[in-house]
């Protein structure tokens, strides 16, 4: 909780239980000084609403454009009071993130009719009961089911994956091996 939060529990504490600040105190986890601390800082509200002007007529502008704005208005501020009145007000922008796009065309790949006609080899991961990591290969023909070959260890390289995919290659003579 912020400070301000707990004040306000102490003054609930105080008021609606009637007990001394000290015990509101404790009760709260404040200090009582800061209980007692009033806020020097002057008063932005005419900041606050410039800022909300000035955001809501130009709406693609940042904090940092704002805060040139308001200083070619005459205002004497800090860009880090901008920002945070800024954030505060809920004015921060929405940046858009533009899509993945394939640079060529996909073609879908013809559906497997017949066993050997496609495999598909996957990794699994999990960990032992002690934490230690561990992967699964798994090759699978798509029409039948059919798993020829699942290699497990702690660490699977691409030697031993190549391996694999060539053991699949001589018992079954697959036309294709698909990676998911």
């Amino acid at each position: 909780m912020k400070p301000i939060q707990k004040r306000e529990s102490v003054k609930f504490f105080r008021i609606g239980f009637k007990v001394s600040e000290r015990r509101a105190c404790k009760l709260a986890g404040i200090c009582r000084s800061t209980t007692r601390y009033q806020s020097q800082a002057k008063d932005q509200a005419g900041l606050r609403i410039r800022i909300r002007d000035l955001a809501g007529s130009r709406v693609r502008y940042g904090y940092r454009r704002l805060h040139v704005l308001l200083q070619r208005e005459g205002w004497k501020v800090n860009h880090k009071r901008v920002y945070r009145i800024y954030r505060l007000d809920g004015l921060s922008l929405c940046l858009k993130t533009k899509k993945k796009r394939a640079s060529s065309p996909r073609v879908p790949c013809p559906a497997a009719t017949c066993p050997n006609d496609r495999w598909s080899m996957d990794f699994v991961a999990d960990r032992l009961a002690n934490g230690r990591a561990y992967r699964t290969l798994t090759l699978v023909d798509n029409v039948s089911k059919v798993s020829p070959a699942i290699e497990v260890d702690f660490a699977l390289s691409g030697k031993r994956v190549t391996i694999a995919q060539q053991f699949v290659c001589k018992i079954s003579n697959p036309v294709r091996l698909l990676c998911f």
